[in-house]
C-alpha cells in the first residue's frame, strides 16, 4: 500500500500567468500528473456552468458584476486579473478527460445547471459532488444516483460527534454516495484531524481529505497520519514533500 495523500489541485493551483479556475491552472497541475482538480462552480443568467469560487467578478476581474446577472457570451469575454478567461465547466471537462473533479456547487441555482453539465458530457463517473449546504447536496445526490458526493459541514460534524461519543461504527452512518469527509487541519486553532479522526473515517470507508493546506510541515504532519487527500495550491511543493502516488487508488481507502 502507497501511504501518500492524494494531492488535489485547489482551483488548479497557482501558477504564474494563470488565474485561479482557468483552464491554464488546471492544465498545469494536470502536466505535473495531479489527477484530482478541486473547483467551484457558480451558473451564468442563461443557466451555462463556469469555474469559479466567488459568486461576483470584483475579486478576480475589477468587475462590479454577479456572475448570474451576465450571459455566457458575457462571460467568456471577461479577462482575469491573473491571466486567462472564466472557463465553462463543460469546456473543462471535454479539454481534460483525464482528469476527476472534485466540484463545490456554492448556489442553489446552479444546481439544475450542474446536473446538466454532467449529464451532457457523461461525466457523471468522473467527480465528486461538495457543499458546505446538506440541502443542496441532498438535491446533487436524488439527481445524480451513483455519483460521489462528500458529506456536508453539518453531517461531518454529526460523524465526528458520534464518533468522538464512541457510538458503533454502524450508527455513524452516512448517506448513500458519500465517500470522503473533507476537512479542514484546525478549526479555530483545534486540530480537526487525528490519527484517531482518520481511523473512525476509515471503520466507514470514508476518504478523508484535508483542505486548504500550503504548508510544508502541515503536510508531512497529515501524511504520517494517514490522510487520503492533501488540497493545496502549492502543487509542486505538494508533490515534493509528500510524493506523487503510485499505488492506492483515492476512491477506495484501505
Amino acid at each position: 500500500m502507497n501511504s501518500q495523500p492524494e494531492i488535489i489541485a485547489h482551483r488548479g493551483g497557482r501558477w504564474a500567468g494563470a488565474s485561479e479556475n482557468t483552464l491554464e491552472a488546471f492544465t498545469a497541475a494536470s502536466d505535473r500528473g495531479v489527477v484530482w482538480m478541486e473547483t467551484d462552480v457558480h451558473a451564468s443568467a442563461d443557466g451555462v456552468l463556469f469555474a469559479a469560487h466567488d459568486e461576483d467578478l470584483s475579486r478576480i476581474a475589477g468587475r462590479p458584476h454577479l456572475i448570474r446577472e451576465l450571459s455566457a457570451r458575457e462571460l467568456d469575454c471577461v479577462e482575469l486579473h491573473g491571466g486567462g478567461r472564466l472557463p465553462r465547466m463543460s469546456d473543462l471537462l471535454e479539454a481534460l478527460p483525464q482528469a476527476r473533479w472534485n466540484i463545490d456547487v456554492k448556489a442553489a441555482h446552479s444546481i439544475a445547471p450542474t446536473v446538466r453539465t454532467l449529464r451532457s458530457a457523461g461525466a457523471e463517473a468522473r467527480v465528486r459532488m461538495a457543499s458546505f449546504h446538506s440541502s443542496t447536496l441532498r438535491r446533487l445526490r436524488s439527481a445524480l444516483p451513483g455519483t460521489l458526493t462528500s458529506a456536508g459541514t453539518a453531517e461531518t460534524a454529526l460523524f465526528a460527534l458520534s464518533a468522538a461519543l464512541g457510538l458503533p461504527a454502524r450508527l455513524r452512518a452516512v448517506p448513500a454516495g458519500v465517500d470522503a469527509l473533507q476537512v479542514p487541519m484546525r478549526v479555530r486553532g483545534v486540530p480537526a484531524v487525528t490519527s484517531g479522526f482518520v481511523a473512525r473515517a476509515r471503520e466507514r470507508g470514508l476518504l478523508v481529505h484535508v483542505w486548504t493546506v500550503n504548508d510544508p510541515h502541515d503536510m508531512r504532519t497529515l501524511s504520517s497520519l494517514g490522510v487520503d487527500g492533501i488540497v493545496t495550491d502549492e502543487v509542486e511543493l505538494a508533490l515534493t514533500v509528500v510524493g506523487p502516488r503510485t499505488g492506492r487508488n483515492s476512491d477506495h481507502p484501505e
